[in-house]
Protein backbone atom coordinates (compact mmCIF):
# COMPACT_ATOMS: atom_id res chain seq x y z
CA UNK A 1 0.00 0.00 0.00
CA UNK A 2 1.56 3.13 -1.01
CA UNK A 3 0.04 5.65 1.71
CA UNK A 4 -2.20 4.43 4.92
CA UNK A 5 -5.23 4.62 4.67
CA UNK A 6 -8.43 6.17 6.50
CA UNK A 7 -11.03 2.88 6.65
CA UNK A 8 -14.70 3.49 7.91
CA UNK A 9 -16.62 0.36 9.59
CA UNK A 10 -20.34 0.53 9.13
CA UNK A 11 -22.11 -2.47 10.58
CA UNK A 12 -25.06 -2.91 12.88
CA UNK A 13 -23.17 -5.78 14.43
CA UNK A 14 -21.11 -4.21 17.63
CA UNK A 15 -19.04 -7.57 17.45
CA UNK A 16 -18.47 -8.11 14.77
CA UNK A 17 -17.63 -4.19 13.98
CA UNK A 18 -15.25 -4.21 16.64
CA UNK A 19 -13.56 -7.04 16.52
CA UNK A 20 -12.50 -6.32 12.77
CA UNK A 21 -11.59 -3.07 13.76
CA UNK A 22 -9.13 -4.43 16.02
CA UNK A 23 -7.74 -6.69 13.25
CA UNK A 24 -7.49 -3.58 11.09
CA UNK A 25 -5.93 -1.26 13.63
CA UNK A 26 -2.56 -3.97 13.72
CA UNK A 27 -1.59 -3.12 9.94
CA UNK A 28 0.65 -0.89 9.06
CA UNK A 29 -1.01 0.57 6.09
CA UNK A 30 -4.24 1.78 8.31
CA UNK A 31 -4.40 5.17 9.53
CA UNK A 32 -7.53 6.05 10.97
CA UNK A 33 -10.24 4.05 11.77
CA UNK A 34 -14.10 4.71 12.28
CA UNK A 35 -17.21 3.01 13.03
CA UNK A 36 -20.95 3.39 12.39
CA UNK A 37 -24.18 1.46 13.22
CA UNK A 38 -25.99 2.40 10.29
CA UNK A 39 -26.28 4.33 7.02
CA UNK A 40 -27.55 7.38 8.95
CA UNK A 41 -24.40 7.33 11.11
CA UNK A 42 -22.23 6.99 8.23
CA UNK A 43 -23.55 9.88 6.18
CA UNK A 44 -24.02 12.37 9.34
CA UNK A 45 -20.31 12.02 9.74
CA UNK A 46 -18.86 12.63 6.20
CA UNK A 47 -18.93 16.30 6.34
CA UNK A 48 -15.70 15.97 8.91
CA UNK A 49 -14.50 12.46 8.05
CA UNK A 50 -13.25 11.57 4.31
CA UNK A 51 -12.52 7.75 4.30
CA UNK A 52 -10.35 6.17 1.31
CA UNK A 53 -12.36 2.84 1.99
CA UNK A 54 -15.71 2.07 3.43
CA UNK A 55 -16.71 -1.16 4.32
CA UNK A 56 -20.25 -1.31 4.27
CA UNK A 57 -23.18 -3.97 5.50
CA UNK A 58 -26.00 -4.49 3.29
CA UNK A 59 -28.86 -5.08 5.69
CA UNK A 60 -29.07 -2.63 8.18
CA UNK A 61 -31.80 -1.08 9.56
CA UNK A 62 -33.08 2.87 9.38
CA UNK A 63 -30.87 2.62 5.98
CA UNK A 64 -29.56 -0.20 3.98
CA UNK A 65 -26.01 -0.45 2.59
CA UNK A 66 -27.79 0.01 -1.27
CA UNK A 67 -29.21 3.62 -0.46
CA UNK A 68 -26.02 4.48 2.56
CA UNK A 69 -23.99 3.95 -1.13
CA UNK A 70 -25.57 5.85 -3.02
CA UNK A 71 -26.00 8.86 -0.76
CA UNK A 72 -22.09 8.63 0.32
CA UNK A 73 -20.98 8.39 -3.04
CA UNK A 74 -22.69 11.58 -3.68
CA UNK A 75 -21.43 13.29 -1.01
CA UNK A 76 -17.53 11.44 -1.60
CA UNK A 77 -17.08 10.16 -4.73
CA UNK A 78 -13.46 9.40 -4.35
CA UNK A 79 -14.54 7.25 -1.70
CA UNK A 80 -14.70 3.09 -2.78
CA UNK A 81 -17.04 1.18 -1.36
CA UNK A 82 -16.55 -2.67 0.01
CA UNK A 83 -19.92 -4.73 0.14
CA UNK A 84 -20.22 -6.65 3.28
CA UNK A 85 -22.62 -9.65 3.38
CA UNK A 86 -24.18 -13.18 4.72
CA UNK A 87 -24.95 -14.31 1.60
CA UNK A 88 -28.29 -11.93 1.16
CA UNK A 89 -30.11 -12.30 -2.15
CA UNK A 90 -28.11 -12.50 -5.32
CA UNK A 91 -30.53 -9.44 -6.67
CA UNK A 92 -28.29 -7.35 -3.66
CA UNK A 93 -25.17 -7.70 -5.41
CA UNK A 94 -26.55 -6.36 -8.50
CA UNK A 95 -28.35 -3.26 -6.40
CA UNK A 96 -24.75 -2.54 -4.73
CA UNK A 97 -23.01 -2.76 -8.27
CA UNK A 98 -25.20 -0.17 -9.45
CA UNK A 99 -25.11 2.16 -6.71
CA UNK A 100 -21.16 2.23 -7.25
CA UNK A 101 -19.88 -0.79 -4.61
CA UNK A 102 -16.47 -1.94 -6.11
CA UNK A 103 -15.93 -4.97 -3.74
CA UNK A 104 -17.68 -7.75 -2.35
CA UNK A 105 -16.57 -9.45 0.83
CA UNK A 106 -18.59 -12.14 2.82
CA UNK A 107 -18.37 -11.59 6.62
CA UNK A 108 -16.86 -14.78 7.49
CA UNK A 109 -14.24 -14.27 5.01
CA UNK A 110 -10.41 -14.38 6.23
CA UNK A 111 -8.70 -11.88 7.49
CA UNK A 112 -6.46 -12.06 4.84
CA UNK A 113 -8.68 -11.62 1.99
CA UNK A 114 -10.00 -8.29 3.49
CA UNK A 115 -6.55 -6.87 3.02
CA UNK A 116 -6.61 -7.99 -0.24
CA UNK A 117 -9.68 -6.62 -1.43
CA UNK A 118 -8.99 -3.50 0.60
CA UNK A 119 -5.89 -3.39 -1.65
CA UNK A 120 -7.66 -4.21 -4.78
CA UNK A 121 -10.52 -1.60 -4.67
CA UNK A 122 -7.93 1.42 -3.13
CA UNK A 123 -5.79 0.58 -6.63
CA UNK A 124 -8.94 1.09 -8.63
CA UNK A 125 -9.95 -2.07 -9.39
CA UNK A 126 -12.97 -4.57 -8.22
CA UNK A 127 -12.68 -7.57 -5.66
CA UNK A 128 -15.28 -10.51 -5.71
CA UNK A 129 -15.10 -12.83 -2.30
CA UNK A 130 -14.53 -16.05 -5.14
CA UNK A 131 -17.93 -17.87 -3.37
CA UNK A 132 -19.88 -14.20 -4.00
CA UNK A 133 -18.20 -14.11 -7.62
CA UNK A 134 -19.55 -17.74 -8.72
CA UNK A 135 -23.22 -16.85 -7.12
CA UNK A 136 -23.44 -14.17 -8.89
CA UNK A 137 -21.73 -15.98 -12.15
CA UNK A 138 -24.33 -18.96 -11.63
CA UNK A 139 -27.56 -16.31 -11.05
CA UNK A 140 -26.48 -14.19 -14.37
CA UNK A 141 -28.69 -14.49 -17.40
CA UNK A 142 -29.13 -11.99 -20.64
CA UNK A 143 -31.45 -9.20 -19.50
CA UNK A 144 -33.37 -9.22 -23.14
CA UNK A 145 -33.13 -5.47 -22.80
CA UNK A 146 -31.39 -2.63 -25.06
CA UNK A 147 -28.13 -2.53 -24.23
CA UNK A 148 -26.80 0.58 -22.66
CA UNK A 149 -24.99 2.57 -25.02
CA UNK A 150 -21.98 0.27 -25.34
CA UNK A 151 -19.35 -0.02 -28.09
CA UNK A 152 -19.91 -3.90 -28.24
CA UNK A 153 -20.85 -5.72 -31.07
CA UNK A 154 -23.84 -8.27 -30.50
CA UNK A 155 -21.34 -10.91 -31.70
CA UNK A 156 -19.08 -9.77 -28.51
CA UNK A 157 -22.02 -8.98 -26.00
CA UNK A 158 -22.71 -12.96 -27.17
CA UNK A 159 -19.34 -13.81 -25.95
CA UNK A 160 -18.56 -11.73 -22.75
CA UNK A 161 -21.92 -13.35 -21.77
CA UNK A 162 -20.33 -16.78 -22.09
CA UNK A 163 -16.97 -15.19 -20.34
CA UNK A 164 -18.96 -14.56 -17.34
CA UNK A 165 -20.60 -17.52 -16.93
CA UNK A 166 -16.63 -18.98 -16.21
CA UNK A 167 -16.86 -20.58 -19.93
CA UNK A 168 -13.38 -21.22 -21.65
CA UNK A 169 -12.41 -19.22 -24.51
CA UNK A 170 -12.34 -23.18 -26.70
CA UNK A 171 -15.88 -24.26 -24.64
CA UNK A 172 -17.20 -20.62 -26.06
CA UNK A 173 -15.76 -21.33 -29.47
CA UNK A 174 -17.69 -24.79 -29.42
CA UNK A 175 -20.72 -23.12 -28.52
CA UNK A 176 -20.87 -20.19 -31.06
CA UNK A 177 -19.64 -22.34 -33.57
CA UNK A 178 -16.91 -20.11 -34.35
CA UNK A 179 -12.70 -20.35 -34.08
CA UNK A 180 -10.62 -20.00 -30.91
CA UNK A 181 -9.08 -17.69 -32.62
CA UNK A 182 -12.16 -15.48 -33.52
CA UNK A 183 -12.80 -15.93 -29.65
CA UNK A 184 -9.68 -14.84 -28.66
CA UNK A 185 -9.49 -11.57 -30.59
CA UNK A 186 -13.13 -10.90 -29.18
CA UNK A 187 -12.02 -11.44 -25.60
CA UNK A 188 -9.23 -9.10 -26.29
CA UNK A 189 -11.58 -6.73 -27.94
CA UNK A 190 -14.13 -7.00 -25.02
CA UNK A 191 -11.05 -6.34 -22.20
CA UNK A 192 -9.87 -3.28 -24.56
CA UNK A 193 -13.18 -1.46 -24.76
CA UNK A 194 -14.38 -2.33 -21.35
CA UNK A 195 -11.37 -0.97 -19.85
CA UNK A 196 -11.43 -4.83 -17.87
CA UNK A 197 -8.52 -6.75 -16.50
CA UNK A 198 -10.68 -9.92 -15.04
CA UNK A 199 -13.84 -11.73 -15.20
CA UNK A 200 -14.91 -9.72 -12.07
CA UNK A 201 -14.64 -6.35 -14.22
CA UNK A 202 -16.17 -7.82 -16.97
CA UNK A 203 -19.08 -9.19 -14.71
CA UNK A 204 -19.25 -5.47 -12.79
CA UNK A 205 -19.20 -3.84 -16.30
CA UNK A 206 -22.29 -5.99 -17.65
CA UNK A 207 -24.42 -5.46 -14.77
CA UNK A 208 -23.52 -1.81 -14.70
CA UNK A 209 -24.51 -1.25 -18.30
CA UNK A 210 -27.47 -3.74 -17.86
CA UNK A 211 -26.42 -6.01 -20.41
CA UNK A 212 -26.99 -8.70 -18.31
CA UNK A 213 -29.06 -8.86 -15.04
CA UNK A 214 -29.18 -10.94 -12.04
CA UNK A 215 -31.92 -13.02 -11.16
Amino acid sequence: MKRKLKIFLVDDHTLFREGLSFLLSNSDWVDEIYEAGNGVELLARLDTVKPDIILMDIEMPLMNGIETTLKALEHCPETKVIALSMYADESYYSEMINAGARGFLLKNSRFEHVENAIAEVYEGRNYFSPEILESIIRNLNKSGRKKRSTDLTDREVEVLYNICKGLSNTEIADGLYISKRTVDKHRENILLKTGSKNTAELVVYAIRNKIFEVQ
